[in-house]
C-alpha cells in the first residue's frame, strides 16, 4: 500500500502518471506511488487535466476538491484530495 497521508482538510499522496496510455486505469503500485495510465498526452497542462478528471470519477469527489500540489511537469505528482479519509482512498485502490 501506498503511504497516504492525513490532513486536517482530506488526504494527501503520490501519483505515478503513465499519459498516452490506451485507456485511463489504476497500473498498480510503483515505489511509493500510485500508478495512473491515461489517455492524454503530457502537453500544456492536458495529463494533469485527465489525472484530476479520472481521479474524481474513481473517487467521487468534485474536480474542485483534487489538487496537484507538486510535479505539475513531472510524471511524479503530489496530490491533495480534500473531504475524504485514507480509508476511502483504500477502499478503491
Amino acid at each position: 500500500m501506498i503511504p497516504i497521508g492525513e490532513t486536517a482538510d482530506g488526504v494527501v499522496f503520490n501519483i505515478r502518471v503513465i499519459p498516452r496510455s490506451s485507456r485511463c486505469e489504476f497500473a498498480g503500485i510503483q515505489g511509493d506511488a500510485l500508478k495512473l495510465r491515461i489517455t492524454a498526452p503530457p502537453v500544456e497542462g492536458a495529463a494533469n487535466k485527465e489525472c484530476i478528471r479520472f481521479l474524481s470519477g474513481v473517487l467521487g469527489v468534485k474536480r474542485s476538491q483534487i489538487q496537484i500540489l507538486a510535479g505539475h511537469k513531472s510524471k511524479n505528482k503530489k496530490v491533495s484530495v480534500s473531504g475524504i479519509h485514507r480509508e476511502d482512498i483504500e477502499g478503491v485502490v
